[in-house]
């Protein structure tokens, strides 16, 4: 166990991950560390590991060798409730939302506050549209109308609602799979900007993406993965944007690929 300055453990630390799926290797000896109040973005290709990764610390699957710890004690997630009960939350690319139901609705969608008293107890609506504005405003999200469908709202404004939906219900530990992937320029701007509104708040998040230029702006540090194993763990002082692309495209890949395309333009000049 490694811990951070002042001896305190790592919120969230996965040490020498593995996971195999028959002969296939997913990850082999992958370890990342996560605190609050932190960005940390695992950023790789398709088949890079990521998935795999997302399903060991979300509670989906389990590693085949390695361990988790949280608060510097091991854990073993057996479900995805195990997860949560330590504050580990998830927000896939689908959100896990119903499009036809209300923004307040979906926000509450299997935790609905209610009142009264035993089989007498009904969803107190009030409480929930208070709940919603008040969250939404705290994260500095603009929304028009919380009766409004979550079908009717951009994709960057889903994410958002879906990120202050785990900020709410105590996430310690948040993790976004692709949030930007299938977004425009700004909607992609939209998600990142509230990505720094959830860290501040003292949330540690865990940016998943492919893409380099959305991760370094918001990032602390960036793990790479690259057919799952780690090419390392850089913070944001030890790399830069460039090294980072050149780093994930594979480098002397890169490079080839870049004399081939000279070479292209040559000849079609």
């Amino acid at each position: 166990m490694t811990t951070v300055d002042g001896g305190k453990p790592h919120l969230l630390e996965a040490e020498r991950l593995s996971k195999y799926y028959g002969n296939v290797v997913a990850l082999r000896d992958v370890s990342v560390h996560v605190n609050a109040g932190e960005v940390t973005c695992l950023l790789g290709d398709n088949g890079a590991g990521k998935s795999s990764f997302i399903k060991i610390l979300s509670g989906s699957h389990q590693p085949d060798s390695g361990r988790l710890l949280v608060d510097g004690e091991e854990v073993h997630f057996a479900s995805p409730r195990d997860a949560r009960a330590y504050g580990i939350a998830t927000v896939y690319q689908d959100l896990a939302m119903v499009p036809l139901m209300s923004i307040w609705r979906n926000f509450f969608l299997g935790a609905e506050p209610r009142k009264g008293y035993g089989p007498l107890r009904w969803f107190d609506v009030a409480t929930a549209k208070r709940i919603v504005r008040t969250e939404l405003q705290e994260m500095g999200i603009d929304i028009r109308d919380p009766d409004q469908a979550v079908g009717t709202l951009s994709g960057g404004e889903r994410q958002s609602v879906a990120i202050a939906r785990a900020v709410y219900f105590g996430a310690r530990v948040l993790i976004l799979d692709e949030p930007t992937s299938a977004l425009g320029v700004k909607q992609a701007g939209v998600v990142l900007k509230y990505v720094l509104q959830a860290r501040d708040r003292g949330v540690a998040v865990i940016f998943i993406t492919h893409n380099p230029h959305h991760a370094y702006p918001v990032g602390d540090r960036f793990v790479i993965l690259n057919r799952g194993q780690s090419l390392g763990s850089f913070d944001k002082n030890a790399i830069d944007q460039q090294e980072l692309v050149r780093l994930m495209a594979g480098g002397r890949e890169l490079e080839e690929l870049e004399h081939e395309l000279e070479a292209i333009k040559a000849e079609v000049g």
